[in-house]
């Protein structure tokens, strides 16, 4: 029997994705016209949808990305162990072939189990799955059955998963986009399964500059 229900989404673009621009959760930027235009495709598709509660992380951008639905009157929440991951002193570097260089080195330490491992005054992947797993654990403890989260991507690829009790080096198969949609469902056992991975059906035809 079904237990739960959960839209998760990323948010919107923001000026930094734009530019290529690590953000992490210590920038706190705002979406940019794109982001709004994303958020609006996502909310006229779903606007329907009876959502019981919305969560989202202690960033604006997050926030902004479903406002049409808090709009709505719909109960919300923000929780900030949902947050972003830390990039430590990256956040708000322009990504330099340099740059690029060395974050594709964290990848791969990332990929290869090194799970500890994070950048200069950032989180690791398993300090950022615990903190995740706070987060969730609260939102799934209450009663609500059909719940919105919107989130970002690289802390959505650690949670889903924690979600799917995937081995943390397995997470960037789950992709994400601007807007991109997973619909899950939990049943009774405590299990997840992925019905929408990384939709982006909403988005189909829209004009973005």
């Amino acid at each position: 029997m079904l237990s739960k229900k959960i839209y998760l989404v990323r948010h919107g673009q923001t000026d930094y994705n734009l530019k290529g621009v690590v953000q992490g959760s210590g920038i706190d930027a705002p979406l940019n016209s794109n982001g709004y235009k994303q958020a609006k495709a996502f909310f006229d598709t779903y606007k329907d949808i009876p959502f019981e509660k919305v969560y989202y992380t202690g960033l604006q951008r997050t926030k902004q990305s479903v406002e049409g639905f808090l709009d709505l009157g719909i109960p919300h929440e923000g929780v900030v162990e949902l947050n972003e991951i830390s990039w430590g002193k990256y956040e708000g570097v322009p990504m330099t072939p340099e740059e690029n260089k060395y974050y594709q080195h964290m990848l791969e330490k990332w990929s290869s189990g090194e799970l500890d491992y994070a950048i200069a005054g950032g989180e690791s992947p398993n300090v950022v799955a615990q903190r995740l797993k706070k987060g969730i654990d609260y939102i799934l403890g209450k009663p609500e059955k059909l719940i919105l989260i919107c989130m970002h991507g690289r802390a959505m690829r650690i949670l889903l998963s924690v979600l799917m009790k995937y081995d943390l080096k397995y997470m960037d198969e789950f992709h994400h986009q601007n807007l991109g949609l997973y619909e899950l469902n939990l049943d009774d056992s405590g299990i997840f399964k992925i019905i929408k991975f990384n939709s982006g059906e909403h988005l189909k035809g829209l004009k973005v500059v």
